[in-house]
C-alpha cells in the first residue's frame, strides 16, 4: 500500500514534514502526487516512525485542489517549531509504490524538489484505529460527519442509539480529545 511517513528533498537532503496542521487536504495533494490513488488517512504524530535530519516544511495548509505539496502554503524551509516526534504521515489507497519512494532512491535527478514516503511497518486497517475513520463536511479536523473506511471505501455510520460517549470514542480514536 502507499503509505508512510511523508519526506521531501530539498537542498540535496531529504527531511520530513512537521503534523502541526497536517489534515486531509494536506495528504490528498501527497497521495495525488504521488500517484497513489484517494488518501484514506493523514496520520500524525509519527505514526510511521520517526524521520531524521532536517524538518523541511511545517504548516502546510492546502486546499485539496494543488497538484504538488510544493504548491501549498507552508513556513519558509526549514523553518519550524517541531521534533521528529511531530512526522505527517499518509496513507493512500494505491496499492503500487510510487515513483520517489524514498527507501530505495537516493537522490532524486529530475526534480529541485522530490516528494516521497517511508514506509516503517505495513498498514492494517482496523475498525478500532484512527486511519479508519474520519470527519468530514467541516473546515476543521475535530468536527464533521463520522465516515468509517470499510471494504476499500468510505461509509457513514447509522444515528440510531448514537449519543455523546460513542461521539467521545471517535474524539480519542482521532487525537482531538
Amino acid at each position: 500500500r502507499c503509505a508512510g511517513r511523508v519526506e521531501v528533498f530539498h537542498s540535496e537532503r531529504w527531511g520530513t514534514v512537521c503534523d502541526d496542521s497536517w489534515d486531509f487536504m494536506d495528504a490528498k495533494v501527497v497521495c495525488r502526487q504521488l500517484d497513489c490513488g484517494v488518501v484514506i488517512s493523514a496520520p500524525r504524530r509519527a505514526y510511521f516512525g520517526e524521520g531524521q535530519g532536517p524538518i523541511w516544511l511545517d504548516n502546510v495548509h492546502c486546499t485539496g485542489t494543488e497538484a504538488a505539496l510544493s504548491e501549498c502554503r507552508a513556513n519558509t524551509w526549514g523553518v519550524h517549531g517541531c521534533e521528529h516526534g511531530e512526522d505527517a504521515s499518509v496513507v493512500c489507497s494505491g496499492n503500487h509504490r510510487p515513483s520517489w519512494h524514498r527507501e530505495h532512491h537516493g537522490k532524486p535527478s529530475h526534480s529541485p524538489l522530490a516528494l516521497g514516503f517511508v514506509s516503517a511497518f505495513p498498514v492494517d486497517l482496523k475498525l478500532g484505529s484512527s486511519e479508519a475513520l474520519r470527519l468530514v463536511n467541516s473546515p476543521h479536523r475535530c468536527a464533521g460527519r463520522v465516515e468509517v473506511f470499510h471494504n476499500q471505501q468510505w461509509g457513514t455510520i447509522c444515528n440510531n442509539g448514537w449519543d455523546l460517549k460513542d461521539a467521545a470514542v471517535v474524539c480519542r480514536q482521532l487525537g482531538c480529545g
